[in-house]
């Protein structure tokens, strides 16, 4: 079976078992879709869910975050890890946000990643899920599960992202890496729970071809 072959297997059944995907994390605009990815390095999904409904009461726009002192912001987010940084980079990339983009949250990569605590895999969730620009963010999960599968090496985030490309179509890129994290939460956790990951019985990694 070629790495092709098997992606499509992937595909086709995670879209059996995941055929609608909600954002995991919660917000209403790009500006806090943002802040929610920002917050989410290091820390889960669930978690931030938590605190921002708070943080969000009190701004939800780059104007009130930017005025607001980072200690007061680091007093929304302190049960996650990483606040002290955190709420420096929220109050800085607001401010940006003013400066460089009349408040608004940009779409592009570039100008997004110039902004403080805004990676590369922050940038592509925004791009992917609030503006619908073909991206493939890659996590944990899906660092983790595209080497267990036999679809990359595993040697760093950068070539999984570049072979999820390469094997996956362009049009399922949005959709397809929100269905590997919910799958990877769900039937194989890196630990805690007994793996049952069914993929690999639909998709053996055995003989793979390129």
């Amino acid at each position: 079976m070629t790495k092709k072959q098997k992606a499509k297997i992937i595909m086709e059944e995670l879209e059996k078992l995941y055929p609608e995907v909600p954002i995991p994390l919660d917000h209403y605009d790009p500006f806090t879709l943002l802040v929610a990815v920002a917050l989410s390095a290091q820390t889960t999904d669930k978690k931030v869910n938590q605190i921002t409904p708070e943080l969000f009461k009190r701004a939800d726009t780059a104007k009130a975050m930017a005025n607001m002192e980072v200690d007061e912001i680091k007093e929304y987010i302190k049960e996650i890890g990483l606040s002290n940084q955190k709420a420096k980079n929220l109050k800085r990339m607001s401010e940006l946000l003013l400066e460089r983009h009349n408040g608004e949250v940009p779409r592009t990569f570039e100008e997004l990643e110039a902004l403080p605590g805004v990676g590369h895999k922050t940038a592509s969730v925004v791009m992917s899920q609030a503006f619908g620009v073909p991206a493939f963010p890659v996590d944990t999960h899906i660092h983790r599960l595209m080497t267990k599968w036999g679809l990359t090496n595993g040697k760093s985030v950068v070539q999984t992202e570049a072979d999820a490309k390469a094997l996956f179509p362009k049009e399922s890129w949005n959709k397809l890496h929100l269905q590997i994290i919910y799958y990877g939460r769900e039937h194989s956790p890196a630990r805690g729970k007994r793996d049952t990951d069914y993929i690999l019985a639909a998709a053996p990694t055995k003989g793979d071809k390129r």
